[in-house]
């Protein structure tokens, strides 16, 4: 009797034991996996914006702002919307005052027109050049992507987002628009940020990015 007791006993400590390290094992590839998975989400540019945004010497956001400051909200990284855009160069151009938030003008010109495919559609964007820029030491090849969509307003800024670009050799340019970020005016009035023109309209929703800022 005192043996079957025993036995008894060390069956059920051996089934016990058993269950903890099956807990212990599923607990444990769980949350490797959610690491992982959230690695994978967050790609270095999001990485960079943040950081950003946590100095002090570089933040758009205000001082109260900033102490409270845990991180941009990012739609997840969607592949589909990197895409190669044929550049149509428009040497001719000439200079324009763009109209920004504030009582600023900045001298820009049409530097091209690009034209690419997003969802099964076909789109086209004006890529801006600012006057100024070109004779800044680091800026001499960068080019303003400004655009509006449909999560303006709701999902997005509502005054739309910016991606930035260099001037690429050929007429073949990558635009990714994971890294479609907000102008600093959506943090902070005090900025003077050009306002997108209507011609830069895309009627389809870009959920990629960095969302609208929510204090």
């Amino acid at each position: 009797m005192i043996s079957c007791i025993f036995v008894f006993k060390f069956n059920v400590m051996k089934n016990l034991f058993l269950l903890f390290v099956v807990a212990f094992v599923v607990a444990f590839v769980c949350s490797c996996g959610q690491g992982k998975q959230m690695l994978n989400e967050e790609t270095q540019w999001q990485k960079k914006q943040n950081s950003d945004f946590k100095d002090a010497s570089k933040s758009p956001l205000k001082r109260k702002d900033l102490k409270a400051f845990k991180g941009l909200d990012f739609f997840s990284f969607d592949a589909s919307f990197v895409v190669k855009a044929t550049l149509k160069r428009t040497p001719n151009s000439e200079w324009f005052k763009m109209k920004t938030t504030t009582d600023e003008l900045s001298k820009e010109r049409i530097y091209g027109i690009l034209y690419f495919e997003l969802k099964g559609k076909q789109f086209q964007l004006n890529v801006y050049q600012g006057e100024e820029l070109m004779v800044t030491e680091g800026f001499e090849d960068y080019l303003f992507l400004p655009f509006i969509d449909n999560t303006n307003g709701t999902l997005t800024y509502g005054g739309g987002r910016y991606i930035d670009l260099r001037i690429p050799k050929e007429d073949i340019i990558e635009v990714d628009f994971n890294k479609a970020y907000n102008p600093y005016c959506a943090y902070n009035e005090r900025y003077s940020c050009p306002i997108v023109p209507r011609v830069n309209y895309l009627d389809i929703e870009v959920k990629a990015g960095i969302k609208n800022y929510e204090k």
